[in-house]
């Protein structure tokens, strides 16, 4: 649902993604993986590649036994898909990078007006595909809390690395509110989905009496 619903949203966006098609069709970098609508573009671009990966990795899970075979590959390509082009989009240099220095914003809700809808939109989808897919893959993180950790904390390493590398952009404490709270409410949408069971390996397993099934860890 959140590829589907991704990839809808490119096409209504279609007008300004296609401005960078001529770069892209042409292999430029410049011009279309260093700007919005070109990683924008090749995500939609990637989509039946990303939609073939899912089921070989599913069909081959499937025939060696391994449980959920189809949910497990889902969820693991949909994280690699949906955030790694986010985060690069968040990791491009400004025109100043390497000459301006880090600039900090640590005072919450201060810039949270200033961002505007396009703003805030896209920090809630910055890290909405990994707090949609992860749960799905992860027994451990599913629960909202433990989600809301996961997205605040991969929001605080990439605004270190914004001010640390001196990228020209503002590390801002709204940055990490609003991508935890994208990743918090992407978790909800895919709650019915959740993995919520593990397998204990069997020599952790006490003696089965016979015709007892194999329990499992709720966490």
């Amino acid at each position: 649902m959140a590829v589907l619903g991704l990839g809808g949203a490119m096409l209504l966006l279609r007008r300004p993604l296609l401005m960078a098609a001529p770069a892209c069709r042409a292999g430029r970098w410049h011009g279309c993986y260093d700007t919005d609508n070109g990683v924008l573009l090749m995500m939609l671009v990637w989509l039946p590649l990303a939609a073939a990966v899912v089921c070989a990795l599913a069909l081959s899970r499937r025939a060696g036994g391994g449980p959920s075979p189809w949910r497990t590959s889902l969820a693991e390509v949909g994280t690699v898909y949906t955030t790694v082009p986010l985060v690069w989009l968040t990791m491009m240099p400004g025109p100043g990078a390497g000459t301006v220095p880090g600039r900090l914003s640590l005072i919450p809700l201060r810039d949270l007006a200033t961002m505007g809808p396009l703003g805030i939109g896209g920090n809630l989808l910055i890290f909405a595909g990994l707090g949609y897919f992860a749960p799905m893959r992860f027994a451990a993180l599913a629960s909202l809390p433990r989600i809301l950790a996961l997205g605040a904390g991969c929001s605080v390493l990439v605004e270190t690395l914004q001010y640390v590398l001196q990228l020209d952009r503002v590390s801002s404490v709204d940055d990490v509110l609003v991508n935890a709270a994208g990743a918090a409410l992407a978790g909800l949408a895919s709650r019915r989905r959740w993995r919520t069971t593990v397998r204990i390996p069997p020599h952790h397993l006490a003696p089965q009496r016979h015709g007892q099934t194999e329990p499992h860890a709720r966490y």
